[in-house]
């Protein structure tokens, strides 16, 4: 006699999958009838989070300005032994009567400090804390949005940590302190974008979330902007100038994030918390979508349907068990591990470049404002690529041009315009394929993770960024740009083909729960066994 218990378990499991399919059509429905249509209160809300993205740009990059190394003039022209195309170890090597500085000393910490002369691991100590901070923050903190925080309160403890501790790097005397204040200042800011760009695209349906989410790189490209035009204004001030040119308005807009941004419906929704779920929904709701949202608040029978379906399927997200889910899903750590090696390599050029750009025979203001002006280029590059190439083909193409031009960088040495043109080119294709890279993984996990994964993402991006100063510094040192270009460029190229190991998202729906997102796994495995 046949065993029948085969039958019934894959009767089972079909009814299984169904009926999560269908608390996901339900879910998606009560939704996108609510926020699938792109109203005011919904752009509001967008451009107010994505805002965010400024005061990350501004910390990001200050250090080019603050840290960077001053500028000399011999004080001899008769003396023949000092020459300003000496390196800076040839420089050092010289009496410190026969040069002086084109600034006052308080315009750079180098020069405040007296570490002209220090090792490059000494003068690259700050720029290297702050990436550091990154790293355990993004560890700390990132979860916290998928957990007990949500991505409202997340967003604005970072924001404030960040700011915080970059009013405080005003009072530092010496570079162990600043150093210790940066590293503050890296953990706040290490969540800052991810709650932003996770958040903003929660608020709007899935027709928009890229598109949105693109919103938070043109305000990331417009803080960037800012930092060469506040420096230029205060060329000559105390580099204390900067940070409170840039800390308290990011302290005034936590502010305003407190009283007026909504959190998530979704990450309510998954937390069981049903009135605030359906208050933000109607508070976010676009006008065609009043009636619907009335009838869903006076009878709330529906949305208690829902929830107690969902129960039997939630996973409860505690303080890392977000992490535990991402690395013990083998179809998640697979996504993830990929993803990662990928931010790693489009980071170390990302961070690398814009600090790399002094070495290069260019004023250093104009190196910066170009730098700052190629990301507009990339938002827009990506807004277009998003809806018209496949996720994997846009990340990779992007990642070995800006390999390939960042090597071309160091063998074309013999025009200061051509180096520059191809150092914007490999800046601008590094900065695209991060953008897709990132609108990317937001559709490859589901809802109750994504928060953690686009934080650990970012924290590899970071990492990328981690070594930039210590080859840039080392370069500087040698006076040439191999150390650090050439690296750039293999790093990003080898690094960009691990993305042929992820699966393609484009056309989509990103899921909400861990079953979810397996069960269309299953699904595709299975199609793709029967072809």
């Amino acid at each position: 006699m046949t065993d029948p218990t085969p039958l019934l378990s894959e009767s089972n499991s079909a009814e299984l999958k169904n009926h999560h399919h269908d608390q996901h059509s339900s879910l998606d429905e009560m939704i996108e009838r609510c926020i699938g249509d792109f109203g005011w209160a919904q752009f509001l809300q967008a451009i107010l989070v994505s805002l965010t993205w400024v005061f990350d740009a501004q910390q990001t990059f200050i250090s080019v300005f603050t840290d960077a190394a001053p500028t000399w003039h011999c004080c001899d022209v008769d003396d023949y032994s000092c020459n300003s195309a000496l390196s800076k170890s040839q420089v050092c090597q010289l009496p410190r009567t026969s040069w002086a500085l084109d600034l006052p000393p308080q315009a750079s910490i180098i020069s405040e400090w007296t570490l002209e002369c220090a090792s490059s691991l000494i003068t690259a100590l700050p720029a290297s804390s702050f990436f550091v901070g990154c790293l355990v923050g993004g560890f700390l903190l990132a979860t916290l949005a998928d957990s007990s925080l949500g991505r409202k309160n997340a967003l604005l403890f970072s924001c404030l940590l960040m700011s915080g501790a970059g009013l405080l790097t005003v009072l530092s005397s010496n570079i162990w302190i600043y150093s210790t204040f940066k590293f503050l200042c890296g953990a706040g800011r290490a969540t800052t974008g991810t709650c932003a760009l996770v958040l903003s695209t929660e608020l709007v349906g899935k027709r928009w979330r890229a598109q949105v989410g693109i919103i938070g790189f043109f305000c990331f490209t417009l803080g960037f902007l800012s930092l060469p035009a506040i420096a230029y204004l205060n060329e000559g001030a105390s580099w204390r100038t900067l940070y409170l040119w840039t800390c308290v308005p990011a302290v005034f807009y936590s502010v305003l994030v407190h009283f007026f941004v909504r959190e998530s419906p979704r990450w309510l929704f998954l937390q069981g918390r049903k009135e605030e779920f359906i208050a933000t929904l109607t508070s976010i709701a676009s006008p065609s979508a009043d009636f619907y949202v009335r009838n869903l608040t006076m009878s709330s029978a529906s949305s208690c349907s829902l929830f107690n379906e969902h129960k039997t399927s939630r996973i409860e997200v505690d303080l890392y068990s977000a992490i535990v889910i991402l690395f013990k899903k083998r179809w998640a750590f697979r996504r993830l591990v990929a993803v990662m090696v990928v931010g790693f390599g489009v980071g170390m050029v990302y961070y690398g470049m814009p600090l790399a750009v002094g070495s290069l025979p260019f004023n250093l203001y104009w190196s910066v404002t170009l730098n700052a002006l190629s990301e507009l280029p990339a938002c827009l590059g990506t807004f277009f690529v998003i809806g018209r190439l496949n996720r994997k083909s846009a990340v990779s193409g992007f990642a070995i041009l800006s390999g390939a031009c960042s090597i071309m960088c160091v063998m074309l040495q013999t025009s200061g315009v051509i180096q520059i043109g191809l150092e914007l080119v490999s800046f601008f294709s590094a900065c695209t394929s991060l953008d897709v890279l990132l609108i990317y993984t937001l559709e490859l996990f589901p809802t109750c993770v994504r928060n953690s994964a686009v934080g650990i993402l970012r924290q590899l991006v970071v990492l990328g960024g981690a070594f930039s100063p210590l080859l840039v510094a080392a370069g500087r040192e040698t006076g040439g740009l191999i150390v650090s270009y050439v690296v750039f460029g293999a790093v990003i190229g080898f690094c960009g083909l691990f993305v042929i190991c992820l699966p393609e998202t484009r056309g989509g729906t990103p899921c909400d729960t861990i079953d979810e997102e397996e069960n269309k796994e299953a699904t595709a495995s299975d199609f793709h066994s029967a072809l």
